[in-house]
C-alpha cells in the first residue's frame, strides 16, 4: 500500500516538473495566426501601436506570431504555394519591410509519410518556394535563410489527415 502511494506521488511530481507555461513557449510554438486566447489590444496612442499585442516587442518572433502568424501550409506532396496561403506570405513580406533589420529562417516541414530523404528534399522545396515568393515581393534574399527538417519535427503527433495537414508547413523564425 505504501509503495502505491509513493508511486502516485512520484508520477505526480514528474508531471508537474514537465509542465511549461504558455509564456515560456510562445516564441517557438506559434499557431500561425494571432493568439486565440490573448486579450484584445489596449487603446493605442499612435497608429503604429494600433492592432499590436500589449507587452510584445515589435520586430520579434512574438510580434510575428501574435500579429501576422508564423506558418503557411501545403497540400500533400506539393511545394507550390496554395492560393489560400498567399495572404499570409503577403503579410510576411509587409512585416519584413516594416522591420528591415530582421533576418529570418524559413523552416520547411513535411508529414510523416515518405522516406527521410524524400521529405528533406520536399521540405527544402517548400522553404525555397516561400523565400522566392518573398524575394519577388521585394525582400532582400540575404535576409532569408532556408532549412528543411523534413518529417523530423512534427507540430502535431498523429497518423491521420488532421495531423498531417498541420505538419505540411513552413515556419518563419526571426533570428
Amino acid at each position: 500500500m505504501g509503495l502505491r502511494i509513493i508511486s502516485v506521488f512520484v508520477v505526480a511530481l514528474l508531471l508537474a516538473a514537465c509542465q511549461t507555461t504558455p509564456e515560456e513557449t510562445k516564441a517557438t510554438t506559434g499557431k500561425g495566426g494571432a493568439a486565440a486566447a490573448a486579450p484584445p489590444p489596449a487603446a493605442a496612442t499612435t497608429t503604429e501601436e494600433a492592432g499590436r499585442m500589449p507587452g510584445v516587442t515589435p520586430g520579434t518572433q512574438a510580434d510575428l506570431v501574435a500579429n501576422v502568424g508564423d506558418r503557411i501550409f501545403f497540400d500533400f506532396d506539393k511545394s507550390d504555394i496554395r492560393g489560400d496561403q498567399r495572404q499570409r506570405l503577403d503579410a510576411w513580406a509587409d512585416w519584413l519591410k516594416k522591420y528591415p533589420q530582421a533576418t529570418v529562417v524559413i523552416e520547411g516541414h513535411c508529414d510523416e509519410r515518405g522516406t527521410r530523404e524524400y521529405n528533406l528534399a520536399l521540405g527544402e522545396r517548400r522553404a525555397s518556394a516561400a523565400k522566392n515568393y518573398l524575394v519577388a515581393k521585394g525582400i532582400d534574399p540575404k535576409r532569408i535563410q532556408t532549412i528543411s527538417y523534413g518529417k523530423e519535427r512534427p507540430a502535431v503527433l498523429g497518423s491521420n489527415e488532421a495531423a498531417w495537414a498541420q505538419n505540411r508547413r513552413d515556419v518563419m523564425v526571426v533570428q
